[in-house]
């Protein structure tokens, strides 16, 4: 008797019943389920709408020259306050977006609200802070080292992404996380359906772009760094 009892269980071995064909529980496997509807979006939820970052236009302060380390700091002051040069046209494209988006915003400075108005022609627009340019403090360099302001900027933004040459002024650490947030207030716009439009600035643009691709959005088009370029994204 105790010889066919071990022989049964040798035969048979453990119970098969409760697995599925992967070797994992049936009840592991409801689990899942269970999980990924809990997670899944409504069926009735709306696709979030576009978010477009646009760079404002050209403003009225000339770069043909050459400057010091120093009168590159009072070049980027007066940048800072200017608004834009007359007599530009926006794309017909950004014009398009404008049209046909829900909300309007742009930063404060005086060059990104000019440009907001237009290409909204008479558009209601917010404005918000946190999408201001981040600063450009250049390198102390002696006075005898003359280059261009384009030059000059590409300096300072190396300096400040690199080696946290600051000055005082807000830290590529601080700029990144202010550009999160902005990508958190779009995204919260964004998500009932409505598409965004955004007149701000070319670097800070570029840190926005990469905060909303770490949540996830996906940039359909990028026009570059020049004035009036736009960079586009959904989230499918």
């Amino acid at each position: 008797m105790r010889l066919w009892a071990l022989r049964r269980l040798r035969t048979f071995g453990p119970s098969q019943r409760g697995r599925d064909k992967t070797g994992e529980g049936l009840h592991a496997s409801r689990s899942d389920g269970l999980a990924r509807a809990l997670t899944a979006a409504p069926a009735n939820a709306p696709r979030p709408g576009a978010i477009t970052l646009a760079r404002h236009g050209e403003p009225a302060l000339s770069r043909k020259v050459k400057l010091s380390s120093r009168e590159y700091r009072e070049f980027w002051a007066r940048y800072e306050i200017m608004g834009l040069a007359p007599g530009q046209t926006p794309p017909a494209h950004l014009v398009d977006f404008v049209d046909a988006c829900d909300v309007l915003i742009s930063s404060t400075r005086l060059r990104a609200i000019e440009s907001a108005q237009a290409v909204g022609r008479g558009k209601a627009f917010t404005h918000d802070e946190v999408l201001v340019e981040a600063p450009l403090p250049p390198p102390n360099w002696p006075a005898w080292i003359r280059l261009s302001p384009r030059i000059w900027g590409f300096l300072a933004r190396f300096h400040w992404w690199f080696f946290n040459h600051h000055q005082g002024e807000e830290s590529r650490r601080d700029a990144e996380a202010r550009a999160d947030e902005a990508a958190a207030k779009l995204e919260a716009i964004a998500a009932g359906g409505r598409d965004v439009v955004v007149l701000a600035h070319g670097f800070f643009n570029v840190l926005i772009d990469r905060a909303l691709r770490r949540r996830g959005w996906r940039r359909t088009s990028r026009e570059g760094y020049k004035y009036w370029s736009t960079r586009r994204f959904e989230r499918f």
